[in-house]
């Protein structure tokens, strides 16, 4: 098991390469009100520093389900990032400024049941009308598996979008 002091270290360093130690706090990764588009006509960003940014928190991400959604939804305009994207990536990592202490802990000898829970949003993404399946797998009441991603089948109805959505939990669990 790591010690506490890993653990806070390597965000440390993340906020300090991407130099964000110095901004203002802010309590959430991404607001809720938040649309990202990929054509926003804003100014395009280097695509080397995104990736690096996007490289980083996805590495976080195996510890940090709280900000694995915010991070997938920005590791889709990797291609052609945007100001606006990267506002939103900083936005992150000046959230992980008051969490650095958070992450995954799995105590030994519990009793573990297996809980399994699913979730779409019916054509949400503006850019091409897809479904968004969202699953997550506990043991106990300790996540285990999370996932959050676009439906490639088209699902003409609600019903149809939330199988597809339970079939994909399913496959997780197996």
């Amino acid at each position: 098991m790591e010690n506490s002091s890993t653990k806070i270290s390597i965000p440390k360093k993340m906020l300090k390469i991407f130099g964000v130690m110095n901004m203002k706090s802010i309590g959430t990764p991404m607001s809720p009100s938040t649309k990202l588009d990929k054509y926003n006509k804003g100014k395009d960003m280097d695509q080397k520093l995104y990736k690096g940014m996007i490289g980083s928190l996805l590495y976080l991400t195996a510890s940090r389900p709280d900000i694995l959604f915010s991070v997938c939804l920005c590791a889709r305009f990797q291609s052609c990032p945007e100001e606006s994207h990267l506002i939103i990536v900083k936005r992150i990592f000046r959230y992980l400024l008051d969490t650095q202490s958070l992450g995954l802990w799995y105590p030994k000898g519990l009793f573990f049941n297996l809980f399994c829970y699913s979730d779409f949003d019916f054509a949400s993404s503006k850019n091409d009308q897809k479904n968004t399946s969202c699953t997550g797998q506990f043991l106990g009441n300790m996540l285990v598996s999370w996932s959050c991603k676009k439906q490639n089948p088209v699902a003409l109805s609600t019903a149809e979008a939330e199988y597809i959505s339970l079939g994909s939990c399913c496959a997780q669990i197996l």
